[in-house]
């Protein structure tokens, strides 16, 4: 490890990943005034995998997230990343002065912007709302622009910080599938935050959980596609995670009768 900040030039010579892998981070470590956040982090992504991350707030999720990004320089170890990567946050943080399709392509250059921004928003099922002010977007047609923004710099690395945790439940389930048919279709290397279990075995092929700075546990996710939340294996994996993340159900007492002489409010009425 060294005790720099990570060096996240993309595809040069030793920050290279290794053939196969996508993402190789070895002995991150990121302290916030005397707070460890990430206590030596080891992480290795394969190329088209996809790794959500799981783990109580203050586990070094997000940050862990925006060193692989490259917006954290000031973390010390190691970390090898591709060429390109794109983040989509929580938040889709759209230019409300800006229509739709120039949130698309903003910082990017050349004459075939739209074309590309059009293209970019079909993926999501957005075109037609090419021209649109983002005020006028529904919360899960802004992310879908977030979305959209990000694939439009066609990254080799797609990192998602809880994108889908402020939409309602029915246009959470249908980001999910869009989110597996494009990281699918464009074989993507994901890495998705995440404090919905079901979300992480719905999307992911493996999961991680983390505990005060550590990767503490994984869990392969070896189910068919698509995943049904109802099937017996999903629910094994389900239990496995929850109690890793420390989500135990309060043991049920059995409830002793009280009889009318017993209890404090004495017999009831006569009717």
């Amino acid at each position: 490890m060294t005790s720099t900040a990570p060096d996240l030039r993309p595809d040069t010579d030793d920050t290279a990943p290794p053939p196969g892998a996508a993402v190789v981070a070895r002995g991150v470590r990121r302290r916030f005034g005397e707070r460890d956040i990430l206590r030596g982090i080891d992480l290795r992504v394969a190329e088209g995998e996809f790794v959500a991350l799981l783990g109580a707030s203050g586990s070094g999720k997000t940050t862990l997230l925006r060193i692989l990004g490259g917006l954290d320089q000031h973390a010390q170890g190691s970390v090898s990343v591709p060429d390109r990567v794109s983040i989509t946050l929580q938040e889709p943080r759209l230019m409300p002065w800006h229509l739709v399709w120039r949130n698309v392509v903003s910082g990017l250059s050349g004459t075939d912007r739209r074309a590309r921004a059009l293209t970019a928003l079909d993926e999501v099922g957005l075109a037609h709302r090419a021209d649109a002010l983002p005020r006028t977007l529904s919360g899960g047609e802004a992310q879908r622009v977030a979305l959209a923004r990000a694939l439009v710099r066609e990254p080799r690395l797609l990192l998602l910080d809880e994108p889908l945790a402020a939409l309602d439940t029915l246009t959470r389930l249908r980001m999910q599938r869009l989110i597996a048919e494009l990281c699918t279709r464009h074989q993507l290397t994901t890495l998705l935050v995440t404090h919905n279990v079901d979300e992480a075995l719905i999307l992911a092929d493996r999961a991680i959980v983390l505990r005060e700075g550590r990767l503490a546990r994984e869990l392969p996710v070896d189910l068919p596609r698509p995943r049904d939340p109802g099937d017996a294996r999903f629910a094994e994996s389900r239990s496995q995670l929850r109690t890793w993340l420390g989500f135990h159900s309060p043991t049920s007492q059995p409830r002793r009768p009280v009889s009318h002489e017993q209890s404090p409010a004495g017999p009831p009425p006569p009717r």
